[in-house]
């Protein structure tokens, strides 16, 4: 029996109001009840959900420097042939394209950071390779 409800992936930054409406328009996602001064939280209907807490003392990550460890990022499979729409659509709502330039592999997968800096990739296939750097 599990003792978990539900789960929500959690991203701390300065103005979750703004991160919020980045990744409503990114997921086609809709606000949850409850939202208070310091969290938001939003879902999808095919199950995703994401929430957004006010830190005032958040600052974006510094990764891919080596001096800092890479925690973690997030992966949203697209469905769409085309990344260079999707990039653009990003874009468009504020997301800014990591330099990937001299990276081997496949590009079936490409990195950004949101508007507070966290980082994400989109991904038209679950088929990658292993991290190499």
């Amino acid at each position: 029996m599990s003792l978990v409800k539900a789960t929500a992936i959690v991203l701390d930054c300065a103005a979750p109001e703004e991160l919020a409406e980045f990744y409503k328009a990114f997921l086609a996602a809709e606000e949850c009840p409850g939202a208070t001064a310091n969290r938001i939280d939003i879902g999808t209907e095919t199950g995703i959900r994401m929430a957004f807490r006010r830190d005032l003392n958040a600052t974006p990550t510094s990764w891919p420097r080596p001096d800092d460890s890479y925690q973690s990022h997030l992966d949203f499979l697209v469905d769409a042939s085309d990344l260079d729409e999707v990039e653009r659509d990003l874009v468009g709502l504020g997301a800014t394209p990591m330099e990937t330039s001299g990276r081997g592999g496949p590009n079936e997968a490409r990195t950004y950071f949101d508007p507070s800096g966290h980082s994400f990739t989109v991904r038209s296939s679950l088929q990658h390779g292993p991290k190499t750097d």
